[in-house]
């Protein structure tokens, strides 16, 4: 799991954006680090945010702008009804099933960030209240919006994983290189 982003490493503005999103999603991995699926589960703090839900959250969310950006459905559909199951384990669901699911999302980021002819191309933004009506934006934003979004719920899940057993990020770094 990438820990540090080394610049010279990659050489291109892909290669560079994808490395900062890869360091991000180290980050929750690494707080899910020897945790069982009831632990993952837990909500230690005032927030119904779970490790676990955190998770299947931005595995569900980077599939569904990578979908957007291709002019495809999301895998995943939510609506009013269903909205929450992005941020619980249900029907069985495991933090392994869920892991193993956002390599494969991680992949297909990759590949698709890789073959797009420009990080100038655009796709429109979806037609919701918190986004301007009828703009496009730019591969290159969706790359960072995935970074964004990704560091923020690593930095919650640094909070939950230190209120359910009191490792910090420090330590899980250690605990995943040994």
């Amino acid at each position: 799991m990438v820990t540090h982003v080394r610049a010279e490493a990659h050489g291109d503005e892909r290669g560079a954006l994808l490395s900062f999103l890869a360091e991000q999603r180290g980050g929750i991995r690494r707080a899910l680090l020897g945790l069982t699926d009831a632990q993952a589960s837990g909500r230690p703090s005032a927030s119904e945010l779970s490790l676990a839900g955190l998770l299947k959250h931005v595995a569900e969310v980077e599939q569904g702008w990578v979908a957007r950006a291709k002019g495809e459905a999301p895998a995943v559909k939510r609506d009013e009804s269903n909205w929450h199951e992005c941020f619980l384990l249900v029907d069985g669901e495991t933090v392994e099933q869920q892991l193993t699911y956002w390599e494969k999302v991680a992949d297909e980021t990759e590949a698709f960030v890789r073959a797009v002819p420009s990080l100038d191309d655009t796709f429109p933004l979806p037609n919701d209240p918190w986004f301007p009506p009828d703009e496009s934006v730019s591969m290159r934003w969706l790359v960072l919006h995935l970074i964004r979004e990704t560091a923020r719920h690593a930095g919650h899940a640094d909070i939950i994983r230190e209120s359910l057993d009191g490792k910090t990020a420090f330590e899980l770094v250690g605990l995943a290189r040994s």
